[in-house]
């Protein structure tokens, strides 16, 4: 990250090159042997700190020239350990502990913004790792600075007379009242986005991006006129078809909301009555999509988090006369139910009924097989792991443009004479979803699955319960219920303050006290490693510390 003070510009990052390394032993030396008498003096004018294989050191640069550091360590013992007998006995329970140790800045950046940023550098990589104390030795001359940012001091003083230093610490929730209170805090932390090295996103969209998508969208835009971007279009219509079994697909502009209002309106053309089938959130917007249609309709709702009974579906599908339609939401995305898509198409193929499906978050997260599907819907900003933006709607007729009927954006044929181009499209969001669809291979399929077994293994570890079973458990998603005395919208607040995004904000999700985690975009096992941490840190703190950091991270909101 870079600040610029004046004409100064200092990044700010990670030390990680031997050069670096190098300036920190050197910089070490001149502060705790030249300027602080704590070590005896050497000829090489290095100091290498005893933990240093240990430490991670968060360092502050001017081109090539080492600014300012700091380190942070999480094993035990820590250097206080050996200068405090006991030290556990002066710290709050139930907490992740780090020790922040070797701050040193160079005078002529002192009295700058290399301190501050330190500080809220070495915060984010704490919150990240899932520390929520720190403990220092600070130093008698800064006392009050350290007081300022939160910390408090504990037992006795340690070191030489010479150099004398105070133990304190700063857990999460007193950093919470520091950033209430300063302004600059709080911007760079609730403001600003954390930088990205520290965003691990787990969001059910917009889902995380591989680097060949982000770049894709990046690209020069076109003309979408241009013979280019046409066979463009064909082509990532044909490779949709081909991962669906499709017989044919409209690319269109905006989101799955629009493209299952495209259906609707294509429903409304059949004269008929159908069927809607819901058990969440989502089903239940396909009633008011229906509704808005003014179709005409029987509606199984069971309570969110039921899967359906087939012999009750069966029973209502057969008092549909032929030609009528059955419309339902594959992946349930608000509980992370899979519905029966293979059951309802026997179903509807032997009744000779019109099969429609939101697969907005299944297709390209998991196999799926439209054939026979009568429409689906899919949004490129879920498991296909493009932007959002761009709608689809399949399908296995042709549809027929009806101008006086619907507005165009909604008129399926209106998109299928035009072959997905009868206006401007943003060209970028195009060549973006043309890279995720390629990359929507069985292996990536293969690893959101194994890796959402695993998840689903580690959450049950940790108490909690998940609103999907696992025989109807989809990959893409995982609706976490938290235990009883633990409020879903606090710990996402205090997740995202750490780096971690999940899903909580939704009314839906607040309503029912629910957070959930995402598989759609394929995160990497290793951030879920760490979500599990972070959360298994969150899970054993004592009643009385969750409710000081929920009340902290609630003020930082506000």
């Amino acid at each position: 990250m870079a600040d610029k003070n004046d004409q100064t510009e200092y990044i700010y990052k990670i030390a990680t090159e031997d050069w670096e390394i190098e300036q920190i032993h050197r910089l070490n030396y001149r502060t705790f042997v030249e300027e602080i008498p704590q070590h005896a003096p050497n000829t090489d004018e290095r100091l290498v700190d005893r933990f240093h294989a240990e430490n991670t050191y968060i360092i502050c640069l001017q081109d090539r020239r080492l600014m300012g550091m700091l380190a942070i360590r999480g094993t035990r013992p820590f250097s206080i350990d050996s200068k405090l007998a006991n030290l556990d006995a002066y710290l709050p329970t139930g907490r992740s502990a780090c020790e922040v140790r070797l701050l040193a800045v160079e005078p002529d950046a002192r009295k700058t913004v290399v301190f501050p940023k330190l500080f809220e550098h070495a915060v984010r990589h704490c919150l990240h790792n899932g520390y929520d104390i720190c403990i220092i030795s600070a130093t008698t001359r800064q006392l009050k600075l350290y007081r300022h940012l939160g910390f408090v001091p504990f037992g006795p003083l340690v070191g030489s007379e010479q150099a004398q230093y105070q133990p304190m610490y700063l857990t999460l929730e007193n950093f919470g009242r520091t950033l209430e209170k300063s302004t600059v805090l709080r911007s760079s932390f609730v403001e600003g986005p954390a930088p990205e090295q520290h965003v691990l996103n787990f969001l059910p969209g917009p889902v995380p991006t591989s680097s060949e998508v982000r770049q894709a969208l990046s690209g020069p835009a076109i003309s979408h006129r241009s013979k280019l971007f046409i066979t463009r279009m064909a082509d990532i219509r044909a490779r949709l078809c081909k991962l669906t079994g499709a017989a044919d697909v409209q690319i269109m502009l905006g989101s799955g909301t629009i493209a299952n209002a495209t259906v609707a309106n294509q429903l409304a053309l059949l004269g008929t009555t159908g069927l809607i089938l819901s058990n969440g959130e989502f089903g239940e917007r396909l009633a008011g999509n229906a509704r808005n249609a003014g179709l005409r309709y029987d509606w199984l709702q069971l309570p969110w988090g039921h899967t359906f009974d087939m012999a009750e579906v069966t029973r209502l599908a057969e008092r549909l006369p032929a030609g009528g339609w059955i419309w339902f939401v594959h992946h349930e995305t608000s509980t992370g139910i899979m519905n029966p898509l293979d059951e309802l198409k026997k179903l509807a193929d032997r009744l000779n009924l019109h099969l429609c499906a939101d697969c907005i978050s299944s297709i390209g997260a998991m196999p799926v097989d439209l054939h026979g599907m009568h429409l689906a819907t899919c949004a490129s900003g879920k498991g296909l792991g493009s932007f959002p933006g761009i709608a689809m709607v399949f399908h296995n007729y042709k549809p027929e443009p009806h101008p006086d009927r619907f507005p165009g954006y909604l008129d399926l044929g209106h998109w299928f004479e035009n072959q997905s181009v009868p206006h401007t499209h943003s060209t970028n969001l195009v060549a973006a979803l043309d890279i995720a669809v390629q990359q929507a291979t069985p292996e990536r399929m293969q690893q959101i699955a194994d890796n959402a077994k695993w998840l689903r293994e580690q959450l049950q570890g940790l108490g909690f319960q998940l609103a999907a079973s696992e025989d109807v458990a989809s990959p893409g998603i995982m609706t976490i219920l938290p235990v009883k005395e633990m409020s879903a919208a606090e710990l996402g607040e205090e997740l995202e303050m750490r780096g971690f995004w999940l899903s909580y904000r939704s009314q839906y999700l607040l309503n029912h006290n629910w957070i959930q985690a995402a598989l759609l975009g394929n995160p990497s096992r290793d951030s879920l490693q760490k979500l599990v941490h972070m959360l298994s840190v969150v899970c054993r703190r004592t009643p009385e510390a969750k409710a000081t950091i929920a009340a902290a991270a609630k003020a930082v909101k506000a």
